[in-house]
């Protein structure tokens, strides 16, 4: 499901090192991890985990539902990135490097989809039970980013996952508008 994805975002990447070896530009490529952040897009069935897991958890909380069901079995990691993180990267690397290698964009940290739900529903304010439906997929076990590469050049996030998501509900709650989309 992620072939075409992942295809174009190589290119983009190829297609940056090359104009800089054929043209002699400093084009940066950098690859995030998952981001989220104000602005994010929440809606209940086109949206990344954990917007998504910021809806549900809000609307279940607003009508007093006692549980909350989730895909899969909670055991893939995965790795978050507050936004404000990666534009502060991306300075920083204008500022700090010129190279042809990409640099990864990430904290290093990942945590089980089940700690990230419970986190969520901390951070809502959700108190009734959270369930899992093992016959939905999981998805990739695992997603985690090398990077050293920033870590190496004296760059580090800034946001913690707990911070952002905290940060990122309060968007969530201030924009009515977006969380109907």
């Amino acid at each position: 499901t992620n072939e075409a994805y992942a295809l174009a975002k190589i290119s983009g990447l190829k297609y940056c090192e090359f104009l800089n070896r054929q043209y002699g530009t400093d084009y940066i490529s950098v690859m995030p991890t998952n981001l989220y952040g104000p602005n994010d897009n929440y809606h209940p069935s086109h949206s990344h985990v954990l917007p998504a897991l910021i809806r549900r958890f809000h609307e279940a909380k607003e009508s007093g539902a006692s549980t909350v069901t989730c895909w899969g079995d909670g055991s893939p990691l995965r790795e978050f990135l507050y936004v404000d993180d990666l534009a502060n990267l991306c300075v920083f690397l204008m500022n700090n490097y010129s190279g042809n290698e990409t640099v990864n964009a990430g904290t290093g940290k990942e945590l089980t989809i089940k700690k990230l739900t419970e986190l969520v529903a901390k951070v809502v304010g959700y108190e009734g039970e959270i369930e899992w439906d093992a016959t939905k997929p999981n998805g990739t076990p695992r997603k985690l980013l090398d990077v050293s590469k920033a870590t190496a050049l004296g760059w580090r996030y800034k946001t913690e996952l707990e911070d952002g998501i905290r940060l990122a509900y309060d968007d969530f709650l201030s924009n009515p508008i977006r969380a109907e989309r």
